[in-house]
């Protein structure tokens, strides 16, 4: 394995950085909501599976991609199969980080934009007066994009100080942070008068409310969340020594994003059904009905301030995972030190961006599919983008890599003792279950 002059020291350190690329958004405005439309633990049954069985195989393809090559997204394929019509696989994994974080860095701007609000007492009147104070920042030309651009200042600074010294030194704070915080407020919740309702629609199993959809969402979720098929985890793997586990580090990562998402269960629903509103998903969620539920609670400014923190931290830890997808590839593909490559992804990243913000308001009112540019991104990158990427990556280890080599990734070359057995059942599942699975993903978003 080529050696990169700065990687992660720790394996604390890469199994942090790796569960904050995963961490996001979406394990706070989604994860709950899907829980409890889908049977509860039922649902927990199935999405656990899912993860175990098929997402954790297309991890380990990425891993050993990016480990067994020591390079950035783009040259990795081309590099472990010189020559390969599959080389251009690579620019999915380097496109799409970069699609992503632009319309993501818009939300993390929103999230900084929100702290302040709740730090200056800004949340009160009806739900419907906070849901036009939403509506109105985010179609403002101006403040969205001076807030999105301060959260990609933020992310770039950790990214310039580099691997160790920034991604992982950063992670290793803010993650614990994070849980920190998200159990403070969960705590707060379900101390709350009816908040047994809420934790009734989470965790009830309810199998009457398992559908075919239901194993679709479960699936879609999975995949998702452990940010796969976006090239963050080719461009991490590349970073960690030969010594760690695949397996061990995929497998915490995976256990790490799915405690966070129950713990966001918690610390949601319980306060929505205390005050008897209706259960939803999405901005919606976190930037409507929990402001008016902050703006009723003793200390409601605090538990907004820390509650805005904590979907800040989550963000951010994601972007600047995707981030360092396009300074990776930019920094190897044209030889420049960190600091040009960082510059030259924040602007790439801040002029989509913009674009993304202006299009939700009436200065850039341009539609292509029935949808703003903002939200063309978010679709085309999820339904699109990251099923492929990950597609290309099971497909690539699964029948262009030979057998051997992945074995010798699995078992860090023999420093992992793994059973012939284990070994064979991972190379089964990536060869053969995980490219259906993303299949079926796929094809359940566009039909």
């Amino acid at each position: 394995m080529e050696q990169h002059n700065d990687n992660f020291r720790s394996r604390v350190g890469v199994l942090l950085a790796l569960a904050g690329s995963a961490i996001g958004l979406g394990n706070l405005w989604r994860f709950p909501y899907l829980l409890g439309t889908n049977g509860g633990a039922a649902f927990i049954i199935i999405y656990l599976f899912f993860v175990f069985i098929i997402c954790l195989p297309i991890m380990f393809s990425e891993f050993t991609i990016g480990r067994r090559s020591g390079a950035n997204a783009f040259r990795a394929f081309r590099k472990l199969s010189p020559g390969s019509k599959w080389n251009f696989m690579g620019i999915f994994v380097v496109l799409t980080p970069i699609l992503v974080v632009s319309f993501y860095s818009v939300v993390g701007g929103w999230t900084i934009d929100y702290m302040v609000k709740a730090a200056t007492g800004a949340f009160s009147g009806t739900s419907q007066q906070l849901g036009s104070l939403f509506s109105d920042t985010i179609s403002s030309p101006l403040g969205p994009i001076i807030y999105m651009l301060v959260f990609l200042v933020l992310s770039c600074l950790v990214l310039l100080a580099g691997v160790e010294k920034g991604i992982e030194r950063f992670s290793k704070v803010m993650m614990p942070a994070l849980f920190v915080m998200i159990v403070i407020i969960a705590i707060r919740s379900v101390t709350l008068k009816g908040a047994g309702a809420g934790l009734s629609f989470l965790f009830n199993p309810d199998f009457s409310k398992v559908t075919s959809q239901t194993f679709m969402d479960a699936l879609g979720q999975a995949f998702f969340s452990l940010s796969l098929g976006c090239g963050t985890v080719i461009t991490y793997a590349s970073y960690v020594a030969k010594k760690e586990s695949i397996v061990g580090i995929s497998a915490q990562t995976a256990i790490a994003d799915t405690t966070f998402a129950l713990l966001a269960g918690v610390a949601i629903m319980p306060a929505v059904f205390s005050f008897g509103i209706s259960p939803s998903q999405g901005p919606g969620l976190v930037f409507v009905t929990l402001p008016y539920i902050f703006s009723h609670l003793p200390l409601g400014n605090l538990l907004g301030v820390i509650f805005f923190f904590v979907l800040f931290i989550a963000a951010i830890t994601s972007a600047i995972s995707l981030i360092e997808v396009a300074v990776a590839y930019v920094k190897e593909e044209f030889k420049v030190n960190r600091v040009v490559a960082v510059i030259i992804s924040f602007v790439v990243v801040a002029v989509i961006g913009a674009l993304c913000s202006l299009s939700q308001g009436n200065v850039l009112h341009i539609e292509l599919l029935g949808k703003n540019l903002f939200d063309l991104l978010d679709s085309a990158s999820a339904n699109v983008l990251m099923p492929l990427g990950g597609l290309f990556s099971v497909i690539f280890v699964g029948w262009i890599l030979k057998k051997p080599n992945v074995s010798d990734e699995l078992t860090s070359s023999g420093a992992v003792r793994l059973k012939k057995a284990a070994i064979d059942i991972i190379f089964f599942l990536i060869k053969y279950i995980a490219p259906v699975a993303i299949i079926v993903i796929m094809l359940g978003a566009w039909l």
